[in-house]
């Protein structure tokens, strides 16, 4: 068939360029008009077939009438003449078939051609001839296809017919073939017979195809046969089609248009193909608008899907007015038509047919599409996810139609959006009844939940967990930078309203800066919003710093539980350092409090301000067995709300743990400088007379102490100046910036609370033991340096009673010489080689030794000596062997501590191991991390249940 119909172009192509097909014709032109019919009708060997010489004759007559265009004694109706109709016609007809792409390129050269011909005036005369044609041999081929596969696809409940036209047989070829040379084309399907022999043939080859079940149709092929073969010939003419076409356009039922269901229009089946083909497409916006007004009518919770409906409505009601224009143009060309007598030929010359009428709804079928499509996906979104998904549309599409669309779809939808919105950045209020917007509010029932009393939220709960950004529903005509900040005011202005009380502010600045918010000005909302936000950021950190005075809080807490103010912090240590010596359970608060008032009004803390110093307090932790009270003394400072948001629980808790470490290491350096103070002032007096006996053993102690005060006071520099000082700093820089908020400066203090934890050895190990943690082996080191002061102290004893023993002797010595006898006796050879004086052995043979001012004992209350198993001889051996032991300990400890700061990734903390080993009198090393076997014995045994009870007593200190 493609073949023949491009031989067919070429012929017609060379015969116009001699003479035009007019009124009359030359002998030319007839002769390419015969070869053209012998070689369709005779297949071009028209001379060997004698036989049917008859009916080509009657054939070539019958094309000589269509040329001269003697259409009206035919009696058919007149046919528009659109040569871009006809052009695209046969040219789908040439793509459908198989491997016909080359044809189809040959076709549309000769077109072109064609078009470029001045000779030839009838153009669309022969396209349609030749369409014609090439349909009529369509139907004679032997292959059964479907007659209506040119039509184009239907849309939704439309569908096409399901014909499947078999081979005619010889007889009813020259019915077919006058059909196909008719002048008006192919008018109606063909007959009954014909159609019921085909189905029969189409069953028998297995080509008949059933409807897809439950599937929207047309109605039932069976149904469209057994009505086509009963009725008669005549079917609605395009005259009646335009009258019902406005009522099936609003999805209205009428008698040749009906509507089975929602998804279904049934078609008249004795419709030709091309009419079938323009109702499909007219019916695609009818069942559209049935589906959208029911969405419309529907009802459904929140406000931007509801205001999506109202846009959907008004999208409907300009559709509605599309139609009543149409219906009015359609009733005139009738009015017109039935005027002249002849509707069927004359609605087309007015201008009002179904084709025209398909270009006047093309583009409110592709809104009511739009819509649709829109529908589907909003079934399960809702507020900015509904948003999102429309302007997705607009963003995201290429054509300027679907942006157009979706932008003016915005417009309305978005208004309910912009009303939440305007009323957060400039109320600090959430009015979302349905949960749209992408803010949300935890109510009083949700902190139930979590275990928290909703009448006692702490202001930390109200900035913190009360608002909650959701990142879902934040809609893509907010970026992602301004969503954060229209959170950051919102809740900021809730805040300044009822957490610092001040709402005359916040009400007046809503007076002054409201305004309205809507779709399309985006540079306005975004002006709007950074002018918002630098206000109500500055004035919340205005009332932060003036009214409630944050920054004198950070300064007081640095202060006093820092460690900052030095001289109060002396004179508080010794004031408490008789005291705190005492059993825990002999502490009393009152006692301690009146020291803290005797420290505060003997230091400059007494220039501080009343609100600050009634702040700080003195309370003891939990007591524990064997506890003394430097373990369960503390310094408490009592924060307020709203500073308390800055200052929260957390933060009070890492306050305590850093003063409890600071406090210890202040402990030991003022011990032993007791101690070093006693034993340079007795160096120039009692231990100088001593120095035979013990002058090595004090050289090694004076070297030991002076280690262990360089090692706490280089420790004390670090934490004090290079941690705190350097993170104060850092925290005033984040404080003093212009753009700072409430969040940042809450962040701010937090990794400056995180950096003393973690600089100042107070972090948790990377290996998760706690033996490898640098708490726990400082706390091992300085209960090291308490043992050897006490130690020292002993032995500073030991040196006293010797000096005062042998004061005795050069006394008696002296006196016994003055009365002519010998100066020294056995029995006062045996004195002297006891280390206590005998008028202290007598004076303790005959009364308790409480009022001698030199102990008995010197080992008493020394860790590691027994006092009842040490006698007057072993005495100084013991105190020798203790110290030995206890130097060496803290070595080994301060080389582990060294070699695991020496791995640290923090360059602060390795300059700390450089800084106390500068000398390189130690050899760091690092700890070995394999388990050591210990060998099971009594006494080791014993000494490592004393540890393990040591240890789970450090570990309830520092939880306290």
């Amino acid at each position: 068939m493609n073949e023949r119909v491009s031989i067919a172009a070429k012929t017609t192509l060379a015969g116009t360029n001699n003479a035009s097909m007019g009124e009359g014709r030359d002998s030319h032109t007839e002769n390419v008009l015969s070869e053209l019919v012998g070689r369709l009708v005779l297949g071009g060997d028209y001379e060997e077939h004698s036989s049917d010489k008859q009916s080509y004759e009657d054939e070539l007559n019958l094309a000589k009438s269509i040329i001269d265009g003697h259409v009206s004694q035919c009696g058919a109706p007149s046919l528009a003449e659109d040569l871009s109709h006809v052009y695209d016609l046969i040219k789908q007809k040439l793509l459908d078939e198989a491997d016909s792409t080359e044809r189809a390129v040959r076709f549309s050269n000769l077109y072109s051609r064609l078009l470029a011909s001045p000779v030839l005036k009838q153009t669309w005369a022969h396209l349609h001839f030749l369409n014609q044609v090439a349909d009529t041999r369509l139907r004679n081929e032997a292959t059964p296809r479907q007659a209506d596969s040119h039509a184009p696809r239907a849309p939704l409940g439309i569908e096409n017919s399901d014909w499947k036209i078999g081979t005619i047989n010889k007889k009813s070829q020259s019915s077919a073939i006058k059909d196909t040379f008719a002048a008006a084309g192919l008018s109606r399907l063909p007959t009954g017979e014909s159609r019921s022999k085909s189905r029969v043939e189409n069953k028998t080859n297995g080509a008949l195809k059933p409807q897809d079940e439950g599937k929207p149709v047309l109605g039932s092929t069976n149904e469209r046969q057994q009505n086509m073969d009963t009725s008669n010939d005549t079917a609605p003419s395009e005259a009646t089609l335009l009258h019902d076409l406005p009522f099936m356009l609003q999805g209205l039922s009428t008698t040749h248009l009906p509507f089975s269901d929602d998804s279904t229009l049934k078609l008249p089946p004795t419709l030709p193909l091309p009419l079938i083909s323009l109702l499909h497409t007219l019916a695609e916006p009818a069942l559209l608008y049935r589906r959208l007004l029911k969405y419309v009518e529907s009802r459904d919770e929140g406000l931007v899907s509801q205001s999506l409906r109202a846009a959907i409505g008004n999208e409907l009601r300009s559709y509605l007015g599309l139609i009543a224009a149409l219906e009015g143009e359609i009733r005139r060309a009738l009015t017109s038509a039935a005027n002249d007598g002849n509707a069927r030929g004359s609605v087309g010359k007015i201008g009002v047919t179904l084709k025209r009428c398909v270009i006047w709804t093309r583009e409110a079928t592709m809104g009511l599409r739009l819509m649709s499509l829109m529908v589907e996906e909003a079934a399960a979104k809702k507020g900015g996810q509904l948003i999102s998904m429309i302007h997705r549309f607009s963003s995201s599409h290429g054509d300027p139609f679907v942006i157009a669309f979706a932008e003016r779809m915005l417009v309305h939808v978005t208004r309910p959006f912009y009303d939440m919105l305007r009323q957060w950045i400039y109320d600090g209020e959430l009015s979302d009844p349905y949960h749209e917007f992408f803010i949300i509010e935890q109510d009083a029932q949700d902190q139930s939940e979590k275990g928290q009393d909703a009448r006692r939220v702490p202001a930390t709960s109200v900035w913190e967990d009360k608002y909650k950004l959701d990142e879902s529903m934040v809609p893509t005509i907010v970026a992602e930078e301004l969503a954060k900040k229209v959170f950051l005011i919102g809740k900021s202005l809730n805040f300044i309203r009822y957490g610092c009380g001040d709402s005359a502010w916040v009400e007046s600045y809503c007076k002054e800066a409201s305004r309205e918010l809507h779709y399309g000005d985006t540079a306005t909302l975004e002006t709007s919003i950074d002018k918002a936000y630098k206000t109500t950021m500055a004035r919340l950190i205005h009332l932060m710093n003036s009214k409630f005075h944050l920054l004198e809080h950070l300064q007081a807490l640095k202060k006093y539980l820092l460690l900052g103010q030095g001289d109060f912090i002396a004179l508080l240590m010794e004031s408490l350092a008789s005291n705190l010596d005492n059993p825990a359970g002999s502490q009393y608060r009152h006692t301690l409090t009146a020291q803290l008032e005797h420290a505060i009004r003997g230091s400059n803390a007494q220039h501080d301000s009343q609100d600050v110093l009634r702040r700080l307090d003195a309370r003891l932790v939990e007591l524990s067995h064997g506890d003394v009270g430097w373990d369960v003394f503390t310094l408490e400072y009592k924060v307020d709300a709203p500073a308390d948001v800055v200052i929260t629980p957390w933060a009070s808790k890492q306050y305590l743990v850093i003063f409890n470490l600071l406090w210890r290491v202040k402990r030991v350096e003022f011990a032993l400088g007791s101690t070093w103070r006693r034993c340079m002032t007795g160096a120039r007096g009692v231990l100088s007379t001593v120095d035979d006996k013990l002058s090595r053993d004090w050289k090694s102690a004076r070297c030991c102490i002076a280690e262990m005060i360089h090692f706490v006071n280089q420790l004390q520099y670090y934490i004090l100046f290079e941690v705190i000082e350097a993170s104060w700093d850092q925290l005033q820089k984040a404080i003093n910036k212009t753009d700072c908020t409430l969040d940042d400066l809450i962040s701010a203090h937090t990794n400056y609370l995180r950096a003393i934890t973690h600089k100042g050895l107070l972090g948790k190990p990377a290996s998760g033991i706690r033996e490898e943690s640098f708490t726990v082996q400082l706390h091992e080191i300085l209960k090291i340096m308490l043992s050897y002061k006490d130690v020292v102290d002993g032995l500073y004893s030991f040196s006293v009673a010797e000096f005062t023993r042998r004061q005795e002797i050069a006394a008696k010595i002296e006196t016994r010489t003055a009365r002519g006898q010998w100066g020294l006796t056995d029995k006062d050879d045996e004195d002297f080689r006891s280390p206590t004086p005998p008028s202290s052995r007598q004076i303790n043979s005959n009364r308790s030794g409480t009022d001698s001012p030199f102990a008995p004992n010197p080992n008493a209350g020394i860790p590691g000596l027994n006092a009842a198993s040490t006698g007057e001889d072993q005495m100084l051996p013991a105190l020798r062997h203790r110290l030995g032991e206890l130097a060496k300990d803290f070595k080994q400890r301060v080389n582990v501590l060294l070699g695991d700061l020496a791995v640290q990734s923090d360059v602060d903390m390795k300059f700390l191991g450089v800084v106390m080993n500068f000398n390189d009198v130690y050899m760091p090393k690092r700890r070995r991390r394999e388990h050591v076997r210990r060998t099971p014995g009594p006494a080791i045994g014993t000494v490592a249940k004393d540890k393990e009870k040591g240890k789970e007593k450090e570990e309830r200190r520092e939880e306290k």
